[in-house]
């Protein structure tokens, strides 16, 4: 039996669903591997790249930045799972000009494709907003804000479903991040200096993580109840079509990636970070492109 650390680096079903999936229906352990998950969310990127990592996001920005040679091995999904609630009053993520809007940290994976959305609705996240930087986790501090009125906006993640939150708390759902910028965004990547992408252990990681995105397709029911879990606050009928608006349509069957997508999104990420040089994506993905890339 093979051993590796595969690593999530923020919680909620983005990160942590397929995961779920293998470990539950015992993947892992029918291929071969023994696979210890970690909650990396504090860590640095250092202690990340010791093992695999679920966080495609993280890892491409230190890809970008640092240079780290992470390789990208298995796709989830191309849609980042974050979404912009707002105040009732506001109906477009324009009228926020001005505003209070909690965000993530601008070099954390959120924060940078939370920047590019804003930037695509003409608001400069530097001078047109008045960003509130808060640490990402289960979002009740956020929500606690703008029920108070002391936020108008608020990026969140995954571990809520955003329109039973925004129905349950007065808010207008504004923004979908995945609707606006695609990126390669969680699977499987390693750091190619520190761990081979063909060792035994990492290649069973890999079909392991393959057959969970194949369950979520074939086995609907299955898949809710994984959702359910991980999102408990949830009825059943909230957490299917949860299922079917963010993860059925977006989540791979097979951990391919989309090569148009990724080099569209590199250009972005390195012009936002501000860097000038930008990794080729065939470089990072070693996924097969996917049979039609998306236009």
């Amino acid at each position: 039996m093979h051993t590796i650390d595969l690593t999530h680096v923020g919680l909620g079903i983005h990160e942590e669903l397929v995961a779920y999936v293998a470990d539950q229906e015992n993947y892992y352990e029918q291929e071969g591997v023994h696979v210890a998950l970690r909650d990396g969310c504090a860590w640095d990127t250092e202690r990340v790249r010791q093992g695999a990592t679920i966080g495609l996001g993280r890892a491409v920005l230190s890809r970008v930045t640092d240079r780290i040679p992470w390789t990208v091995l298995s796709v989830n999904t191309h849609r980042p799972l974050f979404w912009l609630l707002a105040r009732d009053e506001f109906t477009s993520v324009e009228e926020l000009k001005g505003r209070r809007i909690g965000v993530h940290g601008p070099r954390t994976a959120p924060g940078c494709f939370s920047r590019i959305v804003l930037r695509g609705h003409g608001l400069d996240p530097d001078y047109d907003i008045q960003p509130v930087v808060m640490p990402p986790g289960d979002y009740v501090r956020h929500l606690r804000a703008l029920r108070a009125g002391t936020l108008d906006a608020a990026f969140v993640g995954s571990t809520l479903a955003p329109e039973v939150t925004a129905a349950e708390n007065g808010l207008r759902l504004l923004a979908f991040v995945g609707d606006h910028f695609r990126i390669p965004t969680v699977g499987i990547a390693v750091d190619s200096s520190r761990t081979s992408p063909d060792d035994p252990a990492v290649q069973a990681l890999v079909r392991a993580n393959r057959r969970a995105l194949r369950t979520i397709h074939d086995e609907p029911d299955l898949a809710v109840r994984y959702v359910n879990d991980l999102v408990p606050g949830l009825s059943r009928e909230e957490a299917r079509r949860h299922y079917e608006r963010y993860v059925a349509p977006y989540f791979t069957a097979d951990g391919r990636h989309d090569p148009a997508v990724a080099a569209r999104a590199l250009a972005d990420v390195a012009a936002e970070l501000g860097v000038s040089t930008v990794p080729e994506a065939a470089d990072i993905y070693r996924t097969e492109p996917a049979a039609e890339s998306a236009a």
